[in-house]
């Protein structure tokens, strides 16, 4: 029967087209076919075919897939090819005339979208060269063209003749249709595509961002639960709560609400469960903070329910104090009891918190700090004034460790602790420890200076000018001691005034590096001008405990850096050397408070017995501009892995030891080990940039001792990047 079928006969085989419309990859009718005919010589069906769909019902989308078939046995057929080919062009205009349709062997014609089997592609130069004539053939049709009757049938025979020729030398198989022309009295028209309102312009979003939608009632106040809030903390519920204990679920819930972090905001479902067991909490001295988020201090019966309730409580740690002092409580009363708790911390913790402390001055209450100045003391400007400066005789005289406090009143006294508010607090600690006042002072004058927070917020700007002039009164006010200390900080400030000048003349001076150097070193042997390299004993304001006499000239130098930070080495009372970097044009703020931060981790760490062995090096921003950092005697560890080959080598030979690991000595690396863990850890934390093996500093002195060798982060801009380790760091670790 196989032999009978078109595939085995010599002659044209009896073929048959389906044509079927398609949108969207979906059928919207059934297929239709062609006619039996016999064949003799070549493939032409010569027949319209009538699709079951109107004009008006065809979407701009559809499209129609022809396939052609060829009997393959007993009420089976094979495909021979398919192709697809869409019913309006790209500008919406119903196809017209002869299309040569590329057939794709072995299937049928797919409707999808996109389609399998597009009829009208280019992907080779001979349908390139068809598809210009027919483009052209098209733009004659639609009067494009002067039209010449003789010249039209040479051009149009022509045409056929080249159609044929690169069909015939073609590997595809081709499809010729027709689509119908429109005519009506003779004159010919074109089907367009038409959907009403389709030409109107609508905005189109470029981007998917949220649109925002203004609904007034989110705003208003919810009634309901309003009420509820005034019904469950009202004064009747507050006998009834005095005796309530909870139930084991209950407590386990309470004890993780206490567990929360300060950045945790409560639900109003956990702060209610808060409130009803406040009187259970006030033995939980971890509770406070918890409890005062929960209370709505707008509402004067709550409040003070609330006050009552915290001179009862088990008072806080100190360190939990600081959040009071956050932004987030503004109550006068309970600010001042977090100062009172802050009155518990001896100087050194103290210290430690001491650059934050100054920042929380900003959600004090201005009109406080402004009233606790004496009349006529807004004349006076920032900074300490030298008209009430000792003579050079009782400054040097002066000690700079801790000093009597003298001074009572508002900023001195002893009195009520909750009757100290922050700027008092500090002032009055500061009075009494020449090392908080160096730092308390430095800390303000930058505020003082920063232009930045003038223009943005300018009562900010004004209420640190009046902490710095209540600070000037304070100390001016007090013993002989406290006055020596203002003296030595006045003292400080013409210091650093001169350094700056200094360091703007050798930044004017045209030329290299050395040259400048040279410069630097001659305008500090020079006395006369600029009087640095021997003066009278003042504390550096990096080290308060070190006092120094001056600097060395011949030592000082620039480094290697836009900037050119100064090292300069300064010569201590004692007849130590002390050397530190100045860089002028720069804002240490940031290194200033990463630092800071880092010293005060490795404090808590300490507590708990851990010593990462970590030894972060001292900054001091003494201005948005200018400031001093402490110099390590360091070698990049990109250096050691160059000069060396690796860490182990470096070791060896600083720190050798026949009993250690790898011959080097225990101490060395335990410290190595340790202080690589915790500044990895903490960087990370902290989002510090530039962590890269030039970035990463090891001491060279004294690598006997365990305590003195190190890994120094230098801090940049941060961002929190995913944890990383590159091929460097795998060569620095493996080491």
């Amino acid at each position: 029967m196989l032999r009978f079928s078109g595939l085995y006969q010599e002659n044209c085989s009896d073929l048959y087209v389906t044509c079927q419309v398609f949108a969207e990859g979906k059928p919207l009718a059934l297929p239709v076919r062609t006619s039996y005919k016999a064949f003799s010589t070549r493939w032409n069906w010569n027949e319209w075919l009538r699709l079951p769909v109107k004009y008006p019902d065809l979407p701009q989308s559809a499209q129609v897939a022809l396939t052609v078939w060829d009997i393959y046995g007993p009420g089976r057929a094979v495909p021979v090819g398919g192709t697809t080919v869409t019913l309006f062009g790209k500008y919406g205009m119903f196809r017209q005339g002869m299309h040569d349709l590329k057939v794709w062997p072995g299937v049928e014609g797919d409707g999808g979208e996109p389609t399998t089997t597009p009829g009208r592609t280019s992907s080779s130069l001979t349908e390139d060269q068809m598809g210009r004539l027919a483009k052209l053939t098209k733009a004659h049709r639609q009067g494009h063209m002067v039209k010449v009757d003789w010249l039209d049938r040479l051009t149009f025979r022509e045409i056929e003749m080249i159609n044929e020729s690169e069909k015939r030398s073609s590997n595809f198989m081709y499809l010729m249709v027709e689509f119908p022309r429109v005519k009506t009295n003779d004159k010919e028209y074109s089907i367009v595509y038409y959907e009403k309102d389709g030409d109107e312009a609508s905005p189109v979003l470029s981007s998917c961002d949220i649109v925002k939608v203004p609904d007034p009632q989110m705003a208003m106040e919810n009634l309901v639960e309003s009420k509820h809030h005034k019904l469950a903390r009202s004064l009747r519920s507050g006998p009834s709560d005095h005796d309530l204990k909870p139930n084991a679920a209950t407590r386990d819930q309470l004890n993780i609400i206490v567990s929360y972090p300060p950045t945790k905001q409560l639900s109003s479902e956990e702060q209610d469960l808060v409130w009803k067991f406040r009187y259970y909490l006030t033995t939980q001295e971890k509770a406070l903070t918890k409890f005062l988020k929960c209370v709505n201090w707008d509402l004067p019966q709550e409040a003070k329910q609330a006050l009552e309730l915290l001179g009862k409580w088990r008072p806080m740690d100190v360190e939990d104090s600081l959040e009071l002092l956050s932004s987030h409580f503004t109550n006068p009363t309970v600010r001042r009891y977090a100062v009172a708790r802050l009155q518990q911390a001896d100087d050194e913790d103290l210290l430690m918190y001491l650059l934050q402390l100054v920042q929380a001055l900003k959600y004090e209450n201005f009109s406080d700090i402004q009233g606790g100045l004496e009349p006529g003391s807004k004349r006076d400007g920032q900074g300490l004034s030298d008209d009430s400066a000792l003579d050079s005789s009782q400054s040097a005289s002066g000690s700079t460790g801790q000093t009597a406090a003298a001074q009572k009143g508002k900023d001195g006294g002893d009195g009520d602790s909750l009757e100290q508010d922050l700027c008092t607090f500090l002032i009055s600690r500061a009075c009494k420890n020449s090392t908080l006042a160096n730092y308390l002072y430095w800390y303000v004058i930058v505020e003082c200076e920063d232009q930045d927070t003038q223009q943005r917020d300018p009562k900010t700007h004004e209420m640190y000018l009046n902490v710095m002039r209540r600070f000037s009164q304070a100390l001016l006010k007090g013993d002989k001691s406290v006055r020596v200390m203002r003296s030595l900080l006045a003292a400080q400030q013409t210091f650093v005034d001169r350094l700056v000048q200094l360091m703007k003349a050798v930044q004017r001076e045209s030329g290299n590096r050395k040259k400048k150097t040279e410069r630097l070193q001659a305008l500090l042997a020079d006395n006369e001008k600029v009087n640095l390299s021997e003066i009278e004993p003042i504390p550096l304001p990096l080290e308060p405990q070190i006092r120094i006499r001056g600097i060395v000239p011949e030592t000082a130098t620039l480094f290697k850096s836009a900037l050119m930070p100064a090292k300069l080495i300064f010569k201590a009372e004692d007849g130590a050397m002390y050397p530190v970097i100045f860089k002028h044009g720069d804002d240490l703020r940031q290194d200033q408070l990463i630092l800071q931060i880092i010293s005060l981790m490795d404090k808590l760490l300490r507590k708990e017995n851990l010593d990462l062995k970590l030894t972060p090096y001292k900054v001091l921003a003494t201005s948005t501009k200018h400031g001093f950092m402490q110099f390590v005697q360091s070698v990049p560890v990109a250096e050691v892995l160059a000069t060396e080959g690796n860490i182990q080598s470096f070791f060896r030979k600083h720190a050798p030891s026949e009993k250690g690991p790898y011959g080097i000595s225990s101490e060395v690396m335990d410290t190595y080990v340790k202080s690589c863990a915790g500044y990895c850890v903490i960087t990370y934390i902290l989002g510090v940039g530039d962590r890269h093996l030039d970035n990463l500093l090891l001491t060279k002195t004294d690598l006997t001792d365990s305590e003195r060798l190190h890994v120094f982060e230098l801090t940049n801009t941060q961002k929190k990047n995913p944890a990383n380790i590159t091929n460097s760091h795998k060569g620095f670790l493996k080491s």
